[in-house]
């Protein structure tokens, strides 16, 4: 929490207490941060008026004043509650683990604590002395008979104040120890603070100490160790999963708009940005043709930005007991917030939403695609959503009006530069030994050649031509040679020959509503879909003369 959120916290929790809420729960794993935060509030008169005596409670050490040490005898919670009971002194009672006493998952509530709850209830509200029970537990457990009598009070996680602040007291020690070397800018600092936004204050420590006994140093780089922290978080998920991935952004072979766009929004949610009075961008849609790299693309992004990168699989969403659902979406939704700054991917996002206006599921689909639209809406958390899809006319209307992405792009069939690009690429990262290289030799001429006898290949038919090429040599075990690629090429049949009309279709549909992810550079040589209308979409030879999208270069 900012150092506003503290005293918005405290604020809150004061006035509770004033008001004489009985019963209030903090659920947070974070159990000295929270207790710390309310002693501080407890012993404020201003904001107390009443100063309070704090009595923690566990099973294992019993009711104890601070400082002293806990009485045997209040162990039992029973025990602890007649104390709180007969206790005739401004106090918080402070209940650590209390939630084991109401049942949950697989477990019988205790009924007797339960019902002594209850009856505490008038003596509390009715005390001569302000007296208040507040329950700290990492998950929340409320019985039917206490959720009226119980206040839920929120508690975030730490901000980048108070991360920022761990990570300068963490510098400044080990700067005079001499025995780790610090190599960190004011901007170092800022993202390795960043970057662990939505740990605990002890998991953000503990990332912090790993960077820095990792190789004696701290340095801007040390980035993905805090990263490794937060996929401890993800890997107790069963809906996020957290892709690593070393794909580069230079890796994905063409699609230059797409990466300039991309490039220009790199660093915006760090303070920085804010001086320019920036939002945190919202996201981008990828469409267009199946094998042309958007899931690439998506994967290249972390990397670019240096953020971690989870994929929501929306079938898991759907999946388990009735009602479980909804809550599924919203523990995503609260997980990935969690360890903002990071990237949202969502994989063929049509499949997940395509049916929800045919029913047939008590409206669950509905619920659920209405909390992801209003989450992508309000969310005030940087998280970057990017969504591909092939069939983008199976989408409903309200994920694609302005305000929900950025920016909704078309990836085309690449056109002749860029197929270059990604021949360069795939051969490059498969010729490595020079036995297999041989006399072959990639020069412009060659790559001009494989390029002008691929078009109306989609990026992946390219690969695999490379590996059909590798597999013609590896069979006969001799080297590479040109004509391996060219005999590739031709026993293939290209995507732009077997969905020509679903091609022409999603090209009529991004003319006028999604930005080529091409730069017009690239797509010199090629007609503008939007001019040449009268081309014959059942001909691929007509495919592979036009290119779709809005011709706007960033």
């Amino acid at each position: 929490m900012e150092e506003s959120s503290v005293l918005h916290f405290q604020k809150s929790l004061s006035n509770l207490m004033r008001a004489r809420f009985p019963f209030l729960y903090i659920p947070t794993w974070e159990e000295e941060r929270v207790l710390s935060l309310i002693r501080l509030t407890t012993s404020n008169e201003a904001l107390i008026k009443t100063v309070r005596k704090v009595f923690t409670w566990s099973l294992t050490s019993g009711l104890a004043e601070d400082g002293q040490t806990g009485r045997e005898e209040t162990k039992t919670a029973i025990k602890c509650l007649e104390f709180i009971e007969t206790y005739d002194h401004p106090a918080v009672f402070i209940l650590k683990d209390f939630h084991m006493f109401f049942g949950g998952v697989g477990k019988q509530p205790d009924y007797h604590v339960i019902r002594k709850l209850r009856d505490l209830l008038p003596v509390l509200k009715q005390s001569a002395s302000p007296k208040n029970v507040i329950i700290v537990s990492p998950t929340l457990v409320l019985p039917t008979e206490l959720e009226k009598e119980m206040t839920i009070v929120d508690f975030s996680l730490p901000s980048f104040t108070e991360i920022k602040d761990v990570l300068s007291e963490m510098i400044e020690a080990n700067k005079a120890s001499g025995r780790i070397i610090m190599d960190l800018t004011s901007e170092d600092e800022e993202r390795l603070a960043k970057a662990a936004l939505g740990l605990t204050l002890h998991e953000a420590e503990n990332a912090f100490a790993r960077a820095m006994v990792e190789n004696g140093r701290l340095d801007k780089n040390d980035v993905e160790i805090i990263l490794e922290e937060k996929r401890q978080i993800i890997k107790k998920s069963e809906i996020l999963e957290f892709i690593k991935t070393d794909l580069k952004i230079e890796d994905v072979g063409g699609l230059e708009n797409l990466k300039r766009w991309l490039f220009k929004r790199n660093k915006s949610w760090l303070d920085s940005a804010v001086q320019y009075g920036l939002p945190a961008p919202k996201g981008a849609l990828i469409t267009g043709v199946p094998g042309c790299g958007k899931s690439l693309i998506a994967k290249a992004i972390s990397a670019m930005w240096q953020l971690p990168l989870l994929r929501l699989d929306l079938g898991k969403i759907f999946s388990g007991i009735v009602g479980s659902s909804e809550e599924n979406m919203r523990k995503a939704i609260k997980t990935v917030e969690a360890i903002s700054p990071s990237i949202l991917w969502i994989d063929e996002i049509e499949k997940g939403f395509s049916g929800i206006s045919h029913g047939g599921d008590s409206g669950t689909s509905n619920r659920i695609f209405g909390t992801f639209l209003t989450w992508m809406q309000e969310k005030t958390k940087p998280v970057f959503v990017i969504a591909t899809a092939n069939n983008i006319h199976a989408l409903p209307a309200e994920m694609l009006r302005k305000g929900r992405f950025d920016e909704i792009f078309f990836v085309d069939l690449p056109t002749k530069k860029e197929r270059k690009d990604i021949f360069r690429l795939h051969i490059h990262k498969r010729l490595k030994s020079p036995k297999v290289i041989g006399e072959f030799q990639l020069t412009e001429d060659t790559l001009e050649q494989l390029a002008e006898l691929t078009e109306g290949y989609v990026g992946a038919e390219v690969e695999q031509t490379v590996i059909t090429a590798l597999f013609e040599a590896f069979s006969e075990e001799r080297s590479i040679r040109l004509e391996d690629f060219i005999k590739a090429i031709r026993n293939t049949v290209p995507l732009s020959i077997t969905q020509a009309e679903q091609i022409q279709s999603l090209r009529n549909w991004a003319n006028v509503r999604a930005v080529a992810a091409t730069v017009k550079e690239d797509r010199l040589g090629y007609l503008d879909q939007n001019i040449d209308s009268k081309t014959d979409a059942s001909k691929g030879e007509d495919i592979k003369l036009t290119r779709g999208g809005r011709a706007v270069d960033f």
